[in-house]
């Protein structure tokens, strides 16, 4: 899950320029303001500094538009399922796994977004609008080539991939077809991640809002359309129509949000030596988000694990699974705007030296994500088969997800805990410590466990759930310890 900081943001929004060269026409800056700038400011936003004033204020003005844009995001993905479900319980299964192979996708695109809102927000908080602007604009380039090198691989790697989740049948032969497809997307999920970083590293939230609102409201039109055609006039192409629509409405957030980010102030429209790659910044942004990319790839190692274990079930098992995370995602959204917001607003003030509003922060997140999930835990545990029950006819598919959304309430608020802590180790450019962290909970955590409550002891499903929760408590303890140990010597401890 970044806007504009301007040379006139000193006088008219009290943000500072501490460094000369950052300034039209100042001794250090060797120039002054060009034609196409002077033109350009007119269009630019001005960045919100989130150095000054309420805490509080700064994360109703960040997390409420995430929280609305994820929202219509995790709808998008319940109509996929909704259409899924309505092609056959293959069809749900199908497209369950194949989130766990385009999630590396995925991955490479949060720590594409994280690394670049971090760092940005980072030389912002500082007052140094040059690198702010070059980092932009190698992140850019970084994403672009990135893009082109994991769309090729997807196409040679992904149908082994789901072989090792999936086993022969329907599901699996409808998984590949629907990747090849989906693979198209792979520059929209890219390069629109990293343009969404620079943007929440500036305070804006708000674009990536509306192009998820448009994508939701494409994505409902354009499913139909592809999975059945116009009748009369053309044939739909069943399953993979939902790949299709995915790749149509993803491109289009990612036109949308390039146009915000070059209308930005960060973006230099007098200085295109900019764009040509740099090995030093490309290498700053490497250490910035493949950490971070790597905690999400661990994720992906526990999903892994949970649908090999899963497949011994059978599809319904897999498809429960798939719908029961998307019914999870629904009630996280207010935590994952809390504690997306979280990140810009420890990246400028620690940038700025304020150390005592950084701890401010985490400590607001963390009581107010708490408060949240408690409730939609509540709501989980008497609407758990009711909401399951939305998007599958299968009682079995039900029952099994039922289970999963009951042990799920108690990870509720632990999960939003997690997320905070990850993104404050982020906002304090620490993410490597979030490896760790991953390793442990959703790599050696998850398939511990699995073996343990699974294949020693014996309970089924229900051994899967057990895992999964045992896993999430312990990294929490873990996730503790080296969160207070990196704040002891970056901002003087988490108490102060």
């Amino acid at each position: 899950m970044a806007e504009h900081i301007y040379l006139r943001a000193l006088l008219l929004y009290g943000l500072p320029l501490a460094r000369g060269r950052d300034r039209p026409g100042s001794a250090g800056g060797g120039r002054g303001v060009s034609g196409a700038e002077r033109i350009g400011k007119r269009a630019m936003r001005p960045a919100r500094n989130l150095r000054e004033g309420p805490i509080a204020g700064h994360f109703r003005a960040l997390a409420v538009p995430t929280a609305v844009g994820m929202i219509f995001t995790t709808l998008y993905n319940v109509v996929d399922v909704w259409y899924a479900g309505l092609l056959s319980t293959a069809a749900q299964a199908g497209l369950a796994i194949t989130f766990q192979v385009f999630f590396i996708l995925i991955a490479f695109g949060v720590g594409m977004s994280s690394g670049l809102s971090a760092l940005i927000g980072n030389a912002l908080g500082a007052g140094d609008l040059t690198a702010a602007r070059r980092i932009a604009c190698q992140g850019l380039g970084y994403a672009g080539f990135a893009s082109a090198l994991l769309g090729i691989g997807g196409i040679w790697a992904s149908p082994m991939m789901l072989s090792l989740i999936s086993s022969p049948g329907d599901y699996r032969d409808a998984a590949n077809a629907y990747m090849a497809v989906l693979l198209l997307a792979t520059p929209g999920f890219l390069l629109g991640f990293a343009a969404n970083g620079i943007l929440t590293a500036q305070g804006d939230t708000v674009s990536m809002q509306r192009a998820q609102i448009a994508a939701f409201f494409a994505n409902l039109v354009l499913n139909p359309l592809f999975i059945f055609g116009l009748p009369g006039l053309v044939g739909g192409i069943g399953f993979n129509g939902i790949a299709a629509a995915t790749v149509l409405s993803q491109t289009g957030v990612m036109v949308f949000i390039l146009w915000r980010v070059m209308r930005s102030s960060v973006m230099d429209p007098g200085l295109p030596a900019r764009w040509r790659p740099r090995l030093a910044d490309w290498r700053e942004i490497t250490g910035q988000a493949m950490p971070a990319t790597f905690a999400m790839l661990v994720m992906l190692i526990a999903g892994f694990v949970v649908q090999f274990y899963l497949r011994a079930f059978g599809p319904a098992a897999q498809a429960a699974y798939g719908v029961a995370l998307r019914i999870e995602q629904l009630i996280l959204l207010p935590g994952f705007g809390l504690t997306g917001a979280l990140l810009p607003i420890v990246a400028q003030n620690y940038g700025a030296g304020r150390h005592d509003r950084v701890r401010e922060a985490l400590r607001f997140c963390a009581k107010a994500g708490v408060a949240m999930m408690l409730a939609g835990s509540l709501v989980l545990w008497f609407a758990a088969r009711p909401a399951m029950a939305l998007f599958s006819a299968d009682p079995e598919v039900i029952r099994i997800g039922g289970d999963y959304l009951h042990v799920d309430g108690f990870m509720l608020p632990v999960y939003i805990l997690l997320f905070a802590l990850n993104s404050f180790l982020q906002g304090l450019k620490r993410p490597v410590a979030t490896v760790w962290i991953g390793l442990y909970r959703q790599g050696f955590g998850v398939a511990f466990f699995c073996y343990l409550f699974v294949t020693l002891f014996g309970l089924g499903t229900w051994g899967v759930w057990y895992a999964i929760l045992v896993s999430v408590f312990t990294g929490l303890l873990l996730s503790f310890a080296v969160t207070a140990r990196v704040a002891r010597t970056a901002i003087g401890g988490l108490r102060g």
